[in-house]
């Protein structure tokens, strides 16, 4: 093989790899996360929640990495069949980008944060030491900020890239979720949640790096899921949460009710 067909081949690996490169904001499909709220079978019927956490994930592509740590503060009701929740929270992160993708984007580590607040409600029916939260609505707002959102501003105004640049998201769903508590031991609780929702407002990776895609498929790409699962033992609890299959690798939280 001489040089300038080598040249050739990598040229065009190099094209390949710009082109199916895209840069979303980084809490995109990250901003739901699961709120405790008190049982039939408690006690007290509101309770305050505090938690910090981990979370670990990839851009829709899988081609770059994010890592944040994420603190939450809620407050949650139970009423007769009926739960509700809001609250706050607040994440600091890291941005990796793996590889160069042109001369605007040569970046190696960008930081980001962002604040916002989160809602949930549900309905419920009670059978012993089980709640059968049957099916529920979870909302998030966040607004995204540091020097990855500064980047994605202004690689939106350079041709020849994929950005989606909002800062600010709202994202909502449908859940259901099982709740219920150990023989003989109403302090010791397990819960499992199944979330499924949207990000709404408009992606300009519809009109740019899927814009060849049906609007069957651009919808199902905004589509996505996450399972949670909540362990309380007396006043201190964790959350594990799995989101669409290979973007959010892990979000741990270990947390207090008070």
């Amino acid at each position: 093989m001489n040089r300038k067909t080598l040249l050739t081949l990598l040229s065009g690996c190099l094209l390949l790899c710009a082109c199916s490169h895209i840069y979303e904001p980084a809490l995109y499909q990250q901003d739901i996360a699961y709120q405790p709220k008190p049982a039939s079978f408690d006690t007290v019927k509101t309770a305050n929640y505090i938690s910090a956490g981990y979370n670990a994930n990839t851009n829709s592509l899988y081609n770059d990495f994010l890592q944040s740590g994420q603190l939450n503060l809620s407050r949650g009701y139970v009423f007769n069949n009926f739960n509700l929740a809001y609250g706050a929270f607040g994440v600091l992160g890291n941005y990796q980008n793996q590889g160069s993708r042109g001369e605007a984007a040569n970046f190696k580590n960008k930081f980001f944060g962002a604040y916002g607040g989160r809602a949930s409600a549900d309905v419920f029916v009670n059978s012993g030491r089980v709640d059968f939260r049957i099916i529920g609505v979870e909302m998030a707002y966040s607004h995204e900020f540091g020097s990855y959102a500064r980047f994605r501003q202004f690689l939106n105004t350079q041709p020849g890239y994929y950005v989606d640049a909002r800062t600010d998201l709202f994202s909502a769903g449908l859940t259901t979720e099982v709740i219920f508590h150990n023989v003989n031991n109403i302090g010791f609780q397990h819960g499992i949640r199944l979330f499924l929702g949207t990000t709404f407002g408009h992606n300009e990776l519809d009109d740019t790096f899927y814009s060849n895609e049906s609007t069957q498929n651009r919808t199902f790409y905004n589509i996505f899921p996450k399972a949670s699962y909540f362990m309380k033992i007396k006043n201190f609890f964790i959350i594990v949460e799995k989101g669409k299959a290979g973007s959010t690798f892990v979000f741990v939280r270990l947390g207090y009710k008070f």
